[in-house]
């Protein structure tokens, strides 16, 4: 089981008419909750409640903090653009398409981790990127896989518009289509990739997330607001994702287990899961990549493709339509409708031993 990384233009409805419903401004409070999905990057979370490591921070700084995970991911973020929630674990593309695309101001307080393998492209046969021109290509359409597939056609100097088309797949028959005669090639992630690949001699990978690396970032994003008026909810989550962190890096197998079986494997599946995610368990590394100077640019690229598929905001006239503010202050797209930032400051606290 993984993240079901797709964004529907229903999803998509969904999530604009939710954000007239979140409440204009947050305030000091004490109860927080947030929500997250399956995905090897973002088990952690499942385990932060279970285990009592998120009430023990939370005991800390006197609040309280539910996890709550949500089987459906587009749900998830819809349901934190519609103010149910206060944060939610998504990928970088996700959050800027939907609630920040929304109106809804959002912050990368947490950068967890990329996809350093686990999203590919895979063909059958000899079949190389560049014979790829006049095929058609399975894939869940308007999602990440669908943005890997545009960044390997471009390392080619191909487009799009010279396949024969994409059909849209969901994760539940990409195995089943990817045996089929007509099948030539599809795009997908984590353990589809291994399943496929395991399963079919002929299958090769022509090109993976470990080539963009860096692109596809697992964050859990909070609402902007509700960390202004409520930092100490922000070193909370922080301080418990990073004790779990050292406990990971450390080959914990106790807590790997756990979040093995939460997912639907064993603990040999989770690790080689683990072994195509570039995890940040040390949190100066993360800070690092908030602070890199590849990131601005990674962002544009996601926000132009966003908008070439229609779905940057409703009605975005451009691609820099939303704004996107980083560690440094500096903005990508509009610096009058920011509303998406990477604040690095309780990522540098947790380095810092200040949490």
């Amino acid at each position: 089981m993984t993240r079901a990384k797709f964004l529907s233009a229903t999803a998509l409805s969904l999530g604009l008419v939710a954000a007239t419903l979140a409440p204009a401004a947050a305030q000091e409070k004490s109860e927080f909750k947030v929500a997250w999905s399956i995905y090897v990057g973002w088990m952690p979370w499942g385990y932060l409640e279970d285990s009592g490591i998120m009430d023990k921070w939370a005991d800390k700084y006197d609040i309280d903090v539910e996890i709550v995970q949500i089987n459906d991911y587009v749900e998830s973020i819809n349901q934190y653009t519609a103010g149910a929630f206060d944060g939610v674990s998504a990928t970088n593309m996700d959050t800027l398409s939907i609630p920040a695309g929304s109106g809804v101001d959002t912050t990368a307080l947490i950068i967890g981790d990329y996809s350093n393998g686990n999203d590919a492209l895979i063909a059958k046969g000899d079949m190389t990127l560049e014979d790829m021109a006049g095929t058609s290509v399975n894939l869940v359409e308007l999602s990440v896989s669908h943005y890997l597939l545009a960044r390997a056609l471009d390392s080619v100097g191909l487009e799009e518009r010279d396949l024969d088309g994409v059909v849209n797949t969901s994760d539940a028959d990409m195995i089943a289509a990817f045996s089929t005669q007509d099948v030539t090639s599809v795009v997908t992630w984590n353990p589809l990739v291994s399943e496929i690949t395991s399963s079919n001699p002929d299958a090769t990978v022509l090109f993976d997330s470990s080539q963009i690396p860096g692109e596809i970032l697992d964050l859990m994003v909070v609402n902007t607001q509700t960390l202004a008026d409520n930092p100490d909810f922000g070193k909370a989550l922080v301080g418990a994702w990073y004790e779990l962190m050292g406990l990971m890096a450390a080959g914990d197998e106790e807590a790997l287990t756990a979040m093995a079986e939460a997912s639907g494997t064993d603990l040999a599946g989770y690790k080689a899961q683990l072994d195509a995610t570039q995890m940040f368990y040390d949190p100066a590394e993360a800070v690092a990549q908030a602070s890199s100077e590849e990131l601005p640019a990674t962002m544009t690229e996601i926000a132009e493709f966003l908008f070439d598929k229609g779905i940057l905001g409703e009605g975005a006239p451009s691609a820099d339509f939303v704004g996107v503010e980083y560690p440094d202050g500096t903005i990508s797209g509009s610096e009058a409708n920011v509303m998406f930032r990477f604040d690095a400051s309780y990522m540098q606290m947790a380095a810092d031993g200040e949490l």
